[in-house]
């Protein structure tokens, strides 16, 4: 699968019409563990911190395809069933990047319950991917990657899904 192009998703079509105007983004985040409990990180080619696979929502598609293609795009695994266990929106998720542009997120976490295929390392999206063990994460890492992962952990201690 190849990425689309910033300029012809639709959040960089609605940034190009809004200008400098703060933007709703609908994302999913997508947590992959392998059989000894290892995370799988991307380590992403626009700004090279390591992160979870995630991204914005296309036209057209449910949030859960999302999260599915996002995987795909970020790491070449194919995503089979995936479980919502948390959504994040609110003030508290409003964010500016790099470029100056300000998001106020609306994220749904997965975990990822089922995949296969080869992991891609490197692809157009990520400049790296690889297994980590939760307590041992790489550097430069942002702090949504421990509080994503501490929310699947109540999820999975509750099994009730977590609002923030």
């Amino acid at each position: 699968m190849v990425s689309i192009p910033w300029a012809d998703s639709y959040m960089g079509q609605i940034r190009e019409l809004a200008g400098d105007r703060v933007l709703m983004f609908i994302a999913a985040r997508a947590v992959l563990r392998d059989d000894r409990g290892r995370v799988l990180l991307i380590q992403r080619s626009d700004n090279g911190h390591w992160a979870l696979p995630a991204g914005a929502m296309e036209l057209g598609e449910s949030i859960t395809q999302c999260a599915i293609r996002e995987v795909q795009e970020e790491t070449g695994l194919n995503a089979h069933r995936v479980t919502p266990y948390a959504m994040y929106s609110g003030a508290d998720y409003t964010y500016t990047n790099m470029w100056g542009h300000t998001y106020q997120h609306f994220v749904t976490g997965f975990r990822v319950d089922e995949w296969d295929g080869e992991l891609q390392r490197v692809t157009d999206e990520s400049l790296d991917a690889m297994w980590f063990d939760p307590a041992d994460p790489p550097f430069p890492i942002p702090g949504t990657v421990q509080r994503t992962l501490d929310d699947l952990a109540e999820f999975e201690r509750t099994g009730r899904l977590v609002m923030k």
